[in-house]
C-alpha cells in the first residue's frame, strides 16, 4: 500500500473511526450477531505469505468492544518445529489498533494444528457497522514458501469478500462465528498487553524508514547518517568504500530500503565493500532493525568469506583501549574466521590489540543459514547485553562486555581478508535493511518493536530522531 493511497483514504479512515471508536458500549447481554467476510490475495497453493483479509459485521442491535474479540484462522504448519510471524499491510481500523499471534490446535487435525488468532487493542464497532478492510498476512519465520493447499480456513476461490465460516469469531472466549477444527476449540489466550500509543517510555527515539533517493540524498546528512568513502579496515587490505555501493532501492509501493553492495573480482584493486553509520550518540537502550541476509551472490561464483552485519561500536583510540566497545550481529553465508559454512554470530567486545592480534569478547553462534528478512533486536540495560532474532533471545552477555561510552549504529557489508576465491569472475553480493529503530534508556520488547514501528508506517512517519547528541 503506497504513502499516496494511504492519504487519499484518510477521510475514509477518519470517518469510520468515528463511528466506530465513538460509540459507547452495550449491555453485556445483548447478543453479538457478529458475522465474518473473507478473501485471499494469495489463492496459490503454496505462497510467499498467506493473506487472510477480513471484513467484520456487527449485526446485532448493541455495540461490541473490540477489545473483547478475537478472529481465529486455523492452518496446518510446514513443520513441527516451523515458526510463523504476524504483519498487518493495512486496515481501515488502522494496523496499529491490530495485533496477530499464533497458537495450538490440540487435538491437530489433518488440516489445522495451529491459528492465527488477531484481536484489537481498542475500539467499539456499532450496531449496523463494519470494521472494513484488514489487509492481514503472516509468513514463515525463514522466509521460504508456504504450503496453504491443506489449511483449515484457506479459501483459494475466495478472491472477493464472501460470508466464510472456516474462519472463527470470538466474544469474552465465546465462539459466535464460524467452525472450528474437529469440532473442538483451543484454550481462549489471554488478552495480549496492550503497548501505550503515547510516547516511549525512554528518553528519545530514532527511526528511520530510509526513504531516501540515494547516498547523495540532502536528508540523509541531515539525519545524521554518513556513507562511507575512506580507506581502511575492516576487510580485504587495499579494497575501496566507493559512495555508489550504498543505494535505496524500491522493494514494494513506495517502500525503500537501505541496500549496501560489496563486490570482488579476487584482487584488492578490484574488491568494493560498504558502510553506512549514524552519529555517535547512542549507550543504553534499545536498538532494532530489519536485515536482510543473503547466502549468496547476485551475479557471480559463489563462496567468498563475506561478512554481513548491524552493529554498536565506540573508536578504539590505542590497542587495549579501555573505552572501546561494540555489539555485533554478523552473518557469514559462507563461513570464514575457521568455520566452513552458515554461521550468524552476536558478539559483545570490550577491547582488543591487531598486532600481535588479541580479542576480548564473548560471542554465541548458531550454525545454520539465516537467508532472507530478520528482526534483529539488541537490549543494553542493567549491565546486560540482549540479542533478539525474529523474537527469540539469541545471546545474553554481561560483565566487562557491557559499553561504558557512547557508541555510532552501523552497517557494513565487507570481505575477509585472505577469503576471496580463487576466480577472476567479478561477483557481488547485496544486504537490506528495511528500517533501523532506537529507543533511548527503554527496554523495548521485540514485539513492540515491531508494533510501533507499525505504527510509524501506519501514520506515514518515515523518519523521527528525538534523541539528543551527546
Amino acid at each position: 500500500m503506497s504513502r499516496g493511497r494511504n492519504l487519499l483514504l484518510g477521510g475514509v479512515l477518519t470517518a469510520l473511526l468515528a463511528t466506530v471508536a465513538a460509540v459507547a458500549a452495550g449491555p453485556a447481554g445483548a447478543a453479538p450477531g457478529l458475522r465474518l467476510q473473507y478473501k485471499t490475495s494469495a489463492p496459490g497453493a503454496t505462497a510467499d505469505q498467506a493473506e487472510p483479509w477480513f471484513d467484520l459485521i456487527n449485526e446485532g442491535t448493541s455495540p461490541v468492544s473490540l477489545a473483547d474479540v478475537r478472529i481465529r484462522y486455523f492452518f496446518r504448519a510446514d513443520s513441527p518445529a516451523q515458526q510463523y510471524r504476524f504483519a498487518c499491510s493495512w486496515a481501515v481500523v488502522s494496523c496499529s489498533r491490530i495485533t496477530g499471534t499464533f497458537g495450538a490446535v490440540s487435538p491437530a487435525t489433518p488440516t489445522a494444528d495451529r491459528y492465527l488468532e488477531v484481536g484489537f487493542t481498542s475500539g467499539h464497532l456499532a450496531a449496523g457497522a463494519r470494521t472494513g478492510d484488514m489487509q492481514l498476512r503472516f509468513h514463515r519465520s525463514d522466509w521460504q514458501r508456504l504450503t496453504q493447499s491443506d489449511d483449515f480456513s484457506f479459501g483459494p476461490a475466495r478472491t472477493t469478500y464472501g460470508d466464510w465460516t472456516k474462519v472463527a469469531v470470538y466474544r469474552g472466549g465465546e465462539r459466535v462465528w464460524g467452525e472450528a477444527p474437529g469440532g473442538a476449540d483451543p484454550t481462549p489466550t489471554p488478552t495480549p498487553t496492550v503497548t501505550p500509543t503515547g510516547p516511549p517510555g525512554g528518553s528519545g527515539v530514532v527511526f528511520d524508514d530510509f526513504a531516501y533517493s540515494g547516498p547523495d540524498d540532502p536528508a540523509l546528512s541531515a539525519h545524521h547518517w554518513t556513507v562511507r568513502t575512506n580507506a581502511g579496515g575492516p576487510g580485504v587490505p587495499g579494497a575501496s568504500w566507493p559512495r555508489e555501493n550504498v543505494s535505496f532501492p524500491v522493494l514494494s509501493g513506495g517502500n525503500r530500503a537501505l541496500q549496501l553492495r560489496a563486490g570482488t573480482d579476487g584482487t584488492a584493486a578490484g574488491t568494493t565493500q560498504s558502510e553506512v553509520l549514524h552519529q555517535r550518540k547512542f549507550l543504553e537502550g534499545t536498538y532494532a532493525a530489519r536485515v536482510r541476509f543473503s547466502d549468496a551472490p547476485v551475479a557471480g561464483p559463489d563462496g567468498d568469506h563475506v561478512v554481513q552485519t548491524f552493529f554498536t561500536i565506540t573508536p578504539l583510540r590505542y590497542d587495549l583501549d579501555p573505552d572501546y566497545s561494540e555489539q555485533d550481529f554478523e552473518y557469514l553465508p559462507n563461513g570464514g574466521w575457521g568455520e566452513p559454512g552458515n554461521i550468524l554470530y552476536a558478539t559483545s567486545w570490550e577491547t582488543y590489540r591487531n598486532e600481535p592480534w588479541q580479542a576480548v569478547n564473548v560471542h554465541t553462534e548458531v550454525r545454520q543459514s539465516y537467508e532472507g528478512w530478520h528482526d534483529l533486536v539488541l537490549q543494553v540495560a542493567d549491565g546486560r547485553i540482549r540479542y533478539y532474532v525474529d523474537g527469540a533471545l539469541f545471546a545474553e552477555h554481561g560483565g566487562d562486555y557491557y559499553p561504558e561510552t557512547v557508541q555510532s549504529v552501523n552497517f557494513n557489508l565487507w570481505f575477509i581478508s585472505g577469503g576471496l576465491l580463487g576466480s577472476s569472475t567479478p561477483r557481488h553480493y547485496v544486504q537490506q535493511v528495511d528500517w533501523f529503530y532506537h529507543s533511548k534508556n527503554e527496554v523495548v520488547a521485540p514485539a513492540d518493536v515491531l508494533a510501533r514501528v507499525g505504527r510509524y508506517r501506519a501514520d506515514s512517519v518515515p523518519w523521527v530522531d528525538t534523541v539528543p547528541a551527546s
